[in-house]
């Protein structure tokens, strides 16, 4: 009887809000002009467990294997809604509808030219403007123990551009260790895109430690060059006798520091790479490997390029997780796009939708031990 008894307590007991990250669920559930937000949790059979809000389609917390089996979170993030909204940051974010700079800010398509979102004096428009998709509450509109699927409706003219654009976002944690993002989208109207994932990431574990020593390859000959002023000037550069030259591994912070006009712009790696995969999302396009933990994470794509920022601009004002603060170069991002001001600059890869086309991009990020 007491046994029984015990069991139909035990049935009573409200399921945990606890995350295996530690995040609480109940700190990320709000409701904010109607809309509400909340965190969901995907799980493989290998014990990883990715942790997703729908403000901004952000990836919040991601808990992964070392060599040891010892699960720790590879990327940087806040434990509650309220400082993902206080705070000006894409950590986790998607970023749309355009991701980096475009120029004017205006371009023109099919003789048709779209002014777009300004901020006083300057002459560009960056990340899709304010408020941007990662500024967005999406729309939950499935979910199972290992995927998610987000959508958002972003409105003709938002922030200057054009055409009813309709993008879905599937997040789904497989069991080989994969975090795999697949965007679509459709419009009304013709319109530019260009869609990336914002995760700042530390394949240690350890937010107290710079990603300076980690060693990285990228497979590609050629980056996109900023001007003095960080706009990208439409040229290609390559990286042969550069520091951007990742043909061959190398740490993160061999020549991160060398006196190298490019460096001097954006103060550290900040810049786009054309990748040889050429979309080809069977290749691997870019990995970062931990000696200490054993982690390694490769990056699949069908996007030609990825930006690689190693988190020069932070600077130990924003407490995250776990109250860490992020100082700089504890996190670096590997955010897989078209190039910064493509509507302007022809020989670019193209970034036009049109309506009756469905947009698709899919990018991976594989977790493995060594």
């Amino acid at each position: 009887m007491l046994i029984g008894l015990m069991g139909m307590l035990s049935a009573c007991q409200p399921e945990s809000t606890l995350t295996l990250s530690g995040l609480d669920k109940q700190n990320f559930q709000r409701v904010v002009d109607g809309d509400t937000t909340e965190l969901v949790v995907l799980k493989n059979k290998q014990g990883m467990e990715a942790c997703i809000t729908n403000y901004g389609a952000r990836l919040v917390s991601l808990m992964v294997p070392d060599r040891n089996g010892k699960m720790e979170d590879v990327v940087t993030g806040f434990p509650t809604i309220d400082e993902y909204m206080s705070q000006n940051q894409n950590f986790g974010a998607t970023v749309g509808r355009y991701i980096g700079r475009i120029m004017g800010p205006s371009f023109v398509i099919d003789s048709v030219a779209y002014q777009l979102q300004g901020f006083g004096k300057a002459k560009h428009i960056s990340h899709g403007g304010k408020p941007g998709f990662a500024n967005r509450i999406w729309k939950v509109e499935k979910v199972t123990d290992r995927s998610v699927l987000l959508s958002y409706l972003s409105p003709n003219g938002e922030n200057g551009f054009p055409g009813n654009l309709q993008v879905y976002l599937t997040y789904l944690l497989t069991d080989e260790n994969v975090l795999d993002l697949r965007y679509e989208a459709t419009t009304d109207a013709p319109t530019v895109l260009n869609l990336s994932h914002h995760s700042f990431f530390n394949v240690s574990g350890d937010f107290n430690r710079t990603v300076e020593e980690q060693v990285m390859w990228i497979d590609a000959d050629r980056i996109t060059p900023y001007d003095e002023k960080k706009c990208v000037t439409g040229e290609y550069a390559d990286v042969e006798g550069t520091p951007f030259d990742f043909r061959l591994p190398q740490q993160v912070g061999a020549r991160i520091n060398e006196d190298c006009d490019q460096l001097k712009v954006t103060r550290g790696y900040d810049h786009t790479w054309a990748l040889n995969t050429e979309g080809d999302d069977t290749c691997v396009a870019a990995w970062i490997y931990d000696k200490e933990s054993g982690r390694k994470m490769e990056v699949y794509t069908t996007e030609p390029g990825i930006q690689i920022y190693a988190g020069n601009g932070l600077r130990g004002n924003l407490i995250g997780k776990d109250s860490i603060a992020y100082a700089s170069r504890t996190s670096i991002c590997f955010e897989t796009m078209h190039f910064q001001n493509s509507p302007n600059i022809p020989h670019f890869p193209s970034t036009v939708l049109r309506p009756g086309e469905c947009f698709i991009s899919h990018t991976a990020y594989k977790f493995t031990v060594e």
